[in-house]
């Protein structure tokens, strides 16, 4: 990715697309002629978004800091990308604090995610429980502060052969400021019903630094509170997670020899939080003495599972000229940590003991549960060199290498999270409820390298002939080598007309949390206190099991389709795709006694009542639409920018491909609600139409989003003659007025899901959740509103 020239304003309409102007005000769209532009997906020097062959959203986010209703990036971009989706989850441990997010309705390790164009560490975090993306990992799209982005570029194309792993859904690439000038903001939102109150304060200031450099920094405090939708005769917590984030980034460059630039980006963000798990009855119920302490919560309890992550990320780099080639070499760090403490809680196990001791039944009410850690360098060298006349019009020759270092672990808990203190079988579950701690077998420090090396080209071969191929090959230390290709071309069949497509391979590799996360805890099955153990990858649970040694995903991806710009006030893309993914990586259902009885004998000499797994077992087509339209005019001094944004798809496992060992429990290995998670995680359709409207020293902006159906699984199952959860499409409005009191302070106020609509209502004793509908579409939480102030100084 380098910079390209200015471009004309015809360009821009074809370049920012549909989705882009659901950001972007008329004086951002005046501003954008001047300026240069980032292309993703090209490593060509002189090209624009519309010379590249693959579809590439540019979405400028400087409205969306400044005014908009959602305060984070991830739910901004759910309502105005339909290719990408972000549900807040509950009722799911750890997925509850860090929101997954995805492309396509693919899986979230499925999408790679780029800062200035340099690859971004993952989260600890591997998603165990919820309606989304379970198994899976993810990056963290909240870490970064709203008021430091530029813009976020959305690459809606396999692009494993130019980026590497993870790259099966798409690519997105969030392009920080280093603007001069500073600006602070401060907002503050709740839900109709009075809960889920935010607070932010966020300032950003860019300033000269040595001769002809800059510094951006930008600072950001936001304070999520809890919701609560939960029924008064339900003793749950159903909403929003309480999140604290404090936040700081720096980015910036200098001049150093000739043309040389030293370029820089550091970051760092310490979130607080905190959701509520499932309720734990009082006196009365089945959870005395199992799970709960008379003496200690006579009326039940709602243990809360917390957590300090911490997100750590920099990059120093230095792009030159050695010759006439351009040189990239860069350095990037990244890393994520989260610790758990479980609060409002018991160890009933030491509770119980504590009673047949003659106590009260007492245990302590808060934990230390341990949690993980991700780590990530990766180190970048780029060369790239175009050659006027050569292969036709031109030719665009990049090539490079990567080399990347990742490490995990896990930390143990304290002993009182974790521990069985009166015996397996006497009655008291071990651990702290809500979230048992990890063990001391548990424990996990690895690691593993990569060597990558990749060649790019891109060929003018007419005037309106153009064509890109790429070729990457990778070797990981940990399982193995894959070389993965792509071909892509396009041709403008008239000025305002251009068709293309491309076909690739990919691959993912499987993460080192699903090589290594390990857990294990007691469970009640049937009245009896049960092991229940995650095992990692090539442990002796997995290899008594007959588990392989987890490899990579691989996929193939074509993509075709056509932009046409009529006038420069009118842009129209539209873009078919099909995505097979060959060996996806799956956490298994749990294998016991009730499902395989011959392989419970063998766990159980190993003490291990029930186990899961990740397994390479499943294969999967993805067919989808992207569409997207815009549409810029005047009314005498008044602005109009109307634009529709869409996306279709439709995920199938097409097939199940069990280890010998576990032939004939396929149903075990994948249920039909785990099928579901993975066809259904995410609706099948979104669609945006919006309007941005400017009237003197007002704007007006609406966007209309329609969430397609979802169709999701139950506890019970068809088989037990339960039918699944069907999610109706539902639509939902957001309106915002701004009013510019003068060229440097603007006050914005509107509300979200404005109509208070909410998903369709279930079985609330067959859902993940233990409530009447999952966090999916739009979430659970209905209508809200919100305020912000904008200064520039």
């Amino acid at each position: 990715m380098l910079k390209t020239k200015p471009l004309h304003k015809a360009v821009l309409i074809s370049l920012y697309g549909a989705s882009a102007l659901a950001a972007m005000p008329a004086t951002t769209y005046a501003q954008a002629d001047m300026q240069s532009v980032s292309v993703i997906g090209s490593r060509r020097a002189t090209s624009s978004a519309t010379d590249t062959v693959v579809p590439v959203d540019i979405i400028p986010m400087t409205k969306a800091g400044e005014s908009g209703g959602q305060f984070d990036l991830a739910q901004t971009l759910t309502y105005i990308s339909p290719s990408f989706n972000s549900t807040r989850q509950t009722g799911s441990d750890g997925a509850d604090l860090v929101d997954s997010a995805a492309l396509r309705g693919l899986g979230s390790d499925q999408t790679l995610v780029l800062v200035n164009g340099k690859r971004r560490h993952t989260t600890a975090l591997v998603n165990l429980f919820g309606a989304r993306n379970r198994g899976n990992t993810g990056t963290d799209m909240n870490a970064i502060p709203m008021l430091a982005i530029k813009d976020v570029q959305i690459l809606r194309d396999g692009a494993a052969a130019q980026y590497g792993s993870d790259a099966i859904a798409g690519v997105m690439d969030i392009g920080l400021k280093k603007s001069k000038g500073c600006e602070a903001v401060t907002g503050y939102s709740q839900y109709s019903e009075g809960d889920g109150k935010n607070w932010l304060a966020s300032a950003y200031c860019g300033f000269d630094i040595g001769n002809n450099g800059v510094l951006a920094i930008t600072g950001e405090y936001l304070d999520r509170g809890r919701s609560n939708r939960a029924e008064p005769d339900n003793p749950r917590t159903i909403g929003d997670s309480k999140t604290e984030n404090q936040t700081i980034y720096l980015n910036g460059e200098l001049p150093t020899t000739g043309t040389g630039r030293l370029y820089f980006t550091a970051g760092a963000q310490k979130r607080d939080a905190s959701s509520g798990a499932w309720a734990r009855g009082g006196i009365g119920s089945d959870d005395i003495p199992s799970r709960n302490s008379a003496a200690m919560y006579p009326n039940g309890f709602v243990p809360f599972i917390n957590a300090r992550i911490d997100d750590y990320y920099a990059i120093l780099g230095h792009r030159n000229q050695l010759g006439a080639w351009n040189m990239d070499l860069s350095q990037t760090y990244g890393k994520n940590k989260m610790i758990y403490d479980i609060s409002n809680t018991l160890n009933a196990s030491i509770a119980n003991q504590d009673l047949l001791a003659g106590g009260k039944g007492i245990s302590p009410s808060s934990f230390n549960a341990g949690g993980f850690a991700f780590e990530q360098l990766t180190t970048n060298l780029d060369f790239n060199r175009y050659f006027e006349g050569v292969a036709g019009n031109g030719l665009n020759v990049a090539f490079g290498g990567e080399y990347r270092h990742e490490n995990y672990k896990i930390y143990a808990g304290e002993p009182g999270s974790y521990i069985d203190a009166d015996g397996v079988g006497v009655g008291g579950a071990a651990g702290s409820q809500g979230f048992p701690g990890f063990q001391p077998a548990d424990r996990v420090d690895a690691n593993r390298h990569s060597v990558a090396v990749y060649l790019d080209l891109e060929a003018d071969l007419t005037d309106s002939v153009k064509a890109q191929g790429a070729v990457r090959h990778e070797k990981y230390s940990d399982f193995g080598s894959t070389t993965t290709g792509k071909l892509a071309g396009s041709w403008r069949v008239a000025p305002s007309v251009l068709l293309r497509g491309s076909a690739s391979t990919g691959f993912r590799a499987p993460s080192l949390q699903q090589m290594y996360f390990s857990s294990t805890f007691t469970d009640f099955i049937g009245g009896v206190p049960t092991d229940v153990v995650l095992a990692p990858n090539n442990s002796a649970v997995t290899n008594l099991a007959g588990i392989p040694k987890l490899k990579e995903e691989k996929s193939t991806s074509y993509t075709l389709g056509t932009t046409w710009t009529p006038t420069p006030a009118l842009s129209v893309t539209a873009d078919l795709y099909q995505i097979k993914i060959k060996d996806r990586i799956v956490l298994s259902g749990r294998f016991d006694d009730t499902n395989y009885p011959d392989l419970a004998s063998k766990l159980a000499t190993l003490g291990v009542g029930q186990a899961q797994f990740f397994v390479n077992s499943v294969d999967t087509r993805t067919r989808g639409l992207d569409l997207t339209a815009s549409h810029k005019t005047t009314f005498g001094a008044d602005k109009l920018n109307t634009f529709l944004a869409l996306n279709v798809s439709k995920t199938e496992v097409t097939g199940i491909h069990a280890p010998a060992s576990l032939r004939g429990f396929e149903d075990v290995l994948l249920s039909e609600k785990e099928r579901l998670y993975i066809e259904q995680g995410a609706p099948r359709s979104k669609a945006t139409l919006g309007f941005d409207y400017t009237h003197n020293a007002w704007n007006t902006d609406l966007k209309i989003i329609r969430f397609g159906p979802q169709t999701l699984g139950t506890y019970s199952g068809t088989a037990a003659g339960v039918a699944n959860q069907h999610y109706d499409a539902k639509t939902s409005a957001d309106l915002a007025f701004t009013y510019s009191i003068n060229k440097n302070i603007k006050f914005s106020f509107g509300g979200n899901n404005i109509f208070n609509v909410k998903p369709t209502t279930q079985n609330p004793d067959e859902t993940d959740n233990g409530f009447k509908y999952e966090s999916v579409q739009f979430g659970l939480n209905g209508a809200s509103y919100f305020g912000r102030l904008y200064v520039k100084f």
